[in-house]
């Protein structure tokens, strides 16, 4: 059996990004091809890019976050299109607008069932949200590194606010850690 570690699948990246200046948004959305912009329902335009498969929230601001990359290369590789579909409208972008990368959501299997009942004792009531009637997955807030684990009783779980690749790769080896500890892995 490989360490729950290698199962680690990177299933969304977050990433923030600005331009330094006041869009039309209105206007963008008529000369960009294949742009959403409905201000009734969304503040922001939306921007779609298939390659890689990304989508772009540009806000009349100026910001704008990128979301659904599976990587944070695929998010510099979208926000570049971005920024030279900008350029090619006579929108002067920096060459390299700074990137922060605000939450990577990963998923992996832990290889065992878990008794979430149990761990959501073991595992200490204060950073820990188990309500199966609501939902079926334990909630558990990792103070190190600061991400957010949900637990379900196949053992998979989804790592999410992470702002690393490596925030997962620790918090799985943590949690394993800590199951193990209390006797509950397997």
């Amino acid at each position: 059996m490989s360490a729950p570690a290698d199962s680690i699948e990177i299933q969304n990246v977050v990433a923030s990004t600005g331009i330094g200046q006041e869009l039309d948004l209105e206007a963008l959305a008529t000369d960009l091809p294949g742009a959403d912009f409905n201000p009734d329902n969304f503040p922001g335009l939306v921007y779609r890019t298939q390659e890689p498969k990304a989508a772009a929230l540009i806000f009349r601001s100026g910001k704008i976050v990128c979301t659904g990359a599976k990587s944070i290369a695929d998010v510099h590789d979208a926000l570049d299109i971005i920024f030279g579909k900008l350029r090619d409208l006579g929108i002067p972008v920096e060459d390299a607008p700074e990137v922060t990368v605000q939450n990577i959501v990963s998923s992996a299997d832990l290889g065992h069932s878990l008794n979430l009942n149990a761990l959501a004792i073991g595992l200490g009531l204060e950073d820990v949200e188990y309500e199966p009637e609501q939902f079926p997955g334990l909630v558990y807030r990792m103070d190190e590194p600061e991400v957010v684990i949900l637990l379900f009783g196949s053992g998979k779980v989804v790592i999410t606010g992470g702002k690393t690749v490596d925030d997962a790769s620790a918090a799985v080896e943590r949690i394993v850690d800590r199951i193990d500890e209390l006797g509950l892995l397997g």
